[in-house]
């Protein structure tokens, strides 16, 4: 069934996901597991975006680990997180909306108060398997919003009018042959500085070095060592390669005008999923489409669809590239929640 949808420009930042902890969580009790401490500078200096204190005011507990994770995306992200942050964005006061347009592209901006509500709105969590439960609001794109807006080109380039890659159209069947640039990012704050190499994405490309990053305010050897998994830096190195570079700083556009649906973060949707066996599960499983700044070119194809548990825990610990990017059914009113 056809219908008109939006999606979201850039992922949900860190500064953004901030300020929704503080407004879910105001006092800092984490009820809802919305944290854990292996996001924080201190237990992983690499890729803390956020660090948490007891003793801050009301509504301030948490905050942007140092300034360059304000822009970067949020990545420690499970399904149930993500469908909070929709809720509270749905259960919230839409202050205002704006429209404008940038070459060939359409957007729509919408300023949002929070609201501290987050288990009911777009998405009931009191149901495992919960889905939409209403026609207007914001949303989690589903697996077949998210596809379309990276890679289907309405004005029929590439092969049968798709994209390879949601940054050019490339080649199917080429392998990585015309697969973007990778980006190389300033080694102290995680922007892109090749930006002027179109086209290009956050990834991992095949002899190259992963593009990485760590705060300059931290000593360099903190950055390389320490780890919450108690790898050894050997270990540490070669499995954590990649970085979050800041949101829109590969400057790549999809044929619908997003950024960085191709490598960066790997993205969660809302549609649900059979686990890998084929066989039923106690848990539900969504799908997640991108690829991360860590993987190869071929995790950024169409064909590459992932899946996991939406209430993955481990992967809250251990994984730094799970984002968030939010959609828009129906049409929505200022000054109505």
């Amino acid at each position: 069934m056809r219908h008109r949808y939006e999606i979201g420009q850039l992922e949900v930042t860190v500064k953004q996901w901030v300020a929704f902890l503080n407004t879910a969580d105001p006092e800092g009790r984490n009820r809802l597991g919305l944290y854990d401490e292996t996001e924080s500078s201190s237990a992983w200096p690499r890729y803390g975006q956020i660090n948490f204190s007891r003793s801050a005011d009301m509504g301030s507990h948490y905050s942007v680990a140092f300034p360059e994770w304000a822009d970067k995306p949020y990545g420690f992200a499970d399904f149930l997180r993500a469908a909070r942050f929709v809720n509270s964005l749905y259960n919230g006061r839409l202050i205002s909306k704006r429209s404008s347009s940038n070459g060939r592209f359409n957007y729509v901006t919408y300023q949002v108060r929070l609201s501290a509500r987050t288990e009911r709105g777009m998405y009931d969590l009191a149901q495992p398997n919960t889905t939409r439960a209403h026609r207007s609001g914001f949303v989690l794109p589903s697996q077949d919003e998210w596809i379309k807006a990276a890679y289907y080109d309405p004005r029929g380039g590439g092969t049968y009018s798709y994209w390879k890659y949601p940054t050019n159209p490339g080649v199917f069947g080429d392998g990585d042959a015309t697969a973007p640039n990778p980006t190389v990012l300033n080694p102290a704050t995680g922007d892109v500085t090749n930006a002027a190499t179109q086209p290009l994405a956050s990834y991992h490309a095949s002899g190259k070095p992963a593009p990485s990053w760590c705060p300059g305010q931290l000593q360099p050897e903190d950055c390389s060592t320490v780890n919450p998994l108690g790898l050894d830096p050997s270990t540490y190195a070669e499995v954590y390669q990649g970085s979050l570079s800041t949101v829109g700083g590969a400057r790549t556009t999809s044929p619908w005008g997003t950024l960085d649906q191709g490598g960066n973060a790997v993205e969660w949707t809302d549609t649900i999923t059979a686990p890998p066996s084929g066989r039923s599960s106690l848990r539900v499983w969504r799908r997640l489409h991108g690829g991360i700044s860590n993987a190869p070119a071929f995790q950024m194809w169409p064909s590459a669809v992932g899946l996991q548990p939406q209430d993955n825990v481990f992967y809250n610990h251990t994984y730094p590239w799970l984002g968030i990017r939010i959609g828009v059914i129906g049409d929505l009113k200022p000054g109505k929640s």
